[in-house]
């Protein structure tokens, strides 16, 4: 597949400091058609991105992960995306990632990728492990499907798998409810480790999903399934 064909998609909301390293890899690991969302930053976030060269969309008002996730797609879509690999803007995740998350659907062995941090948790802070276990958990409890990273935005997939999904969430229910729709349409889905770079300066990112954000976010995806 001409790799003109792979759209890189991050969502970014105040990542001023580190967007430009984050493109920067990503090139680096080989792949030129970049997609940064700019979701609603009090920062510059979008001016440093443009300065690399690389496709940057805004939204006026910050609208969470999921809404800036989902604008990039249909972007990558509009573009005639083959392949769509979505990463946090935040550094966490490793471009050399890339390659392992879209080999499975280039070689036509599944729709989606699923990125996971839990096959080796090696840097990975204890209270992170116990909160992503327990998403696990309630993600099987309300969508049937048990994935062993249910909250990881590094993911791939195909042209296919980017048409079918349809989600309504648009913060961190988004991630969770990609899991709802790989069930509902009987997707073929691979999970990949992928290893994952705690810096103090992701670890301080206020809108990550921490203990309360967790709890509400599940309090919206139980109120979604029994409306």
């Amino acid at each position: 597949m001409n790799s003109k064909k792979i759209f890189i998609v991050i969502p970014a909301f105040n990542e001023a400091k580190v967007i430009q390293s984050v493109i920067s890899e990503v090139k680096s690991a080989g792949y030129q058609n970049i997609i940064v969302i700019d979701d609603g930053s009090a920062d510059n976030t979008q001016e440093k991105a443009k300065e690399l060269e690389v496709i940057v969309l805004r939204h006026k008002l910050n609208r969470g992960k999921g809404a800036a996730t989902k604008t990039g797609i249909e972007a990558a879509k509009l573009l005639e995306a083959e392949i769509i690999v979505t990463m946090d803007g935040d550094g966490q995740h490793d471009p050399g990632d890339i390659s392992k998350l879209i080999e499975p659907i280039l070689e036509g062995n599944c729709d989606v990728v699923l990125g996971t941090r839990l096959k080796n948790t090696e840097g990975m802070p204890f209270q992170r492990i116990i909160a992503n276990k327990i998403g696990n958990l309630i993600t099987w409890f309300l969508f049937g499907l048990y994935v062993t990273d249910s909250q990881s935005g590094f993911r791939a997939y195909s042209r296919q798998a980017a048409e079918i999904i349809n989600t309504r969430g648009d913060r961190y229910d988004y991630d969770s409810e990609v899991i709802r729709e790989i069930y509902t349409h009987k997707l073929k889905f691979k999970e990949v480790p992928v290893k994952v770079r705690y810096t103090e300066y992701s670890m301080g990112k206020l809108q990550k999903q921490g203990f309360i954000n967790g709890v509400k976010t599940f309090y919206k995806m139980f109120w979604k399934l029994i409306n």
